[in-house]
């Protein structure tokens, strides 16, 4: 019998292996976003819970009434900015360091010892971008003390985005100050599985209980001559750890424990409890718990997930 399904898994993403960034590069030129500001902010992973919430979206079946849907809580420390960097030509032509950093940062990286450059000085000067390095202040959070840093692009013109990282230099950004509804796009690593083989790697079907050499294994992995195995064969090795984006993931609701505490008495399994700013997202997303997210703008947003309209009552 034919196998009606020799192998799954996209060669879009061949070779498979191991990530090399634990937060993952953005083309930050292809997010849009209305309001001036940072277009991704860094989160950490809590878990999954059910939310009650109630549908008030237009048109939709369960329209005013209460229902649950599954939802991934992430943990959302304030950041700072670490440096601004000014582009010319896809090129960086004047980098503002922030001086007055956390000392947890201070140990993780080298800072130059002559830097009195301002931001004032690139005003006049013919740039035709700006970014914000930015950091998390996840001391914060109880999870770890060493923060994680990340290259973000800035949404509005040249003028909005000077006017902004003059204004939010030396401030503590919230989440609430760059997310606040809407749709986001999640991106970030996945859970690492090791060596696996090709039915988990690939999805291959299994071979009957009477087949030779295992059932696991494959039944043809190519022609005698040539005498060789082509790179599209399903083959076992790493699977796991990949960079992957969740896209168009609904935002149901952001608040601060402070504001609504949302912590079980004993707190999240894996994780302990969350103390400062949380973001609870519809849905699943990548990665195991306390795994550093990148939550950007949406790239494509639809208009379906645009549309629901969630108002969050508790957590189940």
């Amino acid at each position: 019998m034919v196998n009606p399904s020799p192998r799954h898994g996209s060669l879009q993403f061949y070779p498979r292996s191991r990530s090399h960034k634990i937060l993952p590069g953005v083309s930050w030129k292809s997010l849009v976003k209305k309001e001036p500001g940072l277009l991704g902010f860094i989160g950490y992973k809590v878990g999954m819970k059910s939310a009650y919430v109630k549908d008030n979206t237009a048109n939709s079946l369960t329209k005013g009434k209460r229902i649950i849907v599954p939802v991934t809580i992430i943990e959302c420390p304030t950041i700072k900015i670490l440096s601004v960097r000014f582009y010319k030509d896809k090129k960086v032509i004047g980098e503002v360091i922030n001086h007055n950093l956390d000392k947890e940062l201070k140990r993780k990286i080298r800072l130059p010892k002559k830097n009195d450059k301002k931001i004032e000085d690139y005003e006049k000067k013919e740039f035709d971008d700006i970014t914000a390095v930015i950091y998390s202040q996840v001391k914060k959070t109880g999870i770890k003390k060493s923060p994680d840093i990340k290259e973000v692009g800035l949404s509005g013109t040249k003028e909005e985005k000077l006017t902004f990282v003059k204004s939010n230099f030396a401030k503590e950004i919230t989440i609430k100050d760059v997310l606040k509804e809407g749709i986001v796009d999640v991106r970030g690593v996945t859970k690492g599985k090791g060596l696996q083989g090709t039915i988990k790697r690939f999805g291959t079907t299994l071979k009957a209980h009477k087949s030779e050499k295992g059932q696991r294994t494959l039944g043809s992995g190519g022609p005698w001559h040539p005498s060789r195995v082509d790179y599209t064969q399903p083959r076992s090795g790493q699977l796991g750890y990949f960079t992957r984006v969740v896209y168009n993931t609904k935002i149901v609701f952001v608040g601060n424990v402070g504001e609504k505490n949302i912590n079980p008495n004993e707190g999240f399994k894996h994780f302990g409890k969350i103390k400062t700013d949380y973001l609870i997202l519809e849905g699943s997303v990548q990665g195991a718990w306390k795994r550093p997210l990148l939550i950007t703008a949406p790239l494509r947003a639809t208009t379906g997930n645009t549309k629901k309209n969630y108002e969050f009552i508790e957590l189940r």
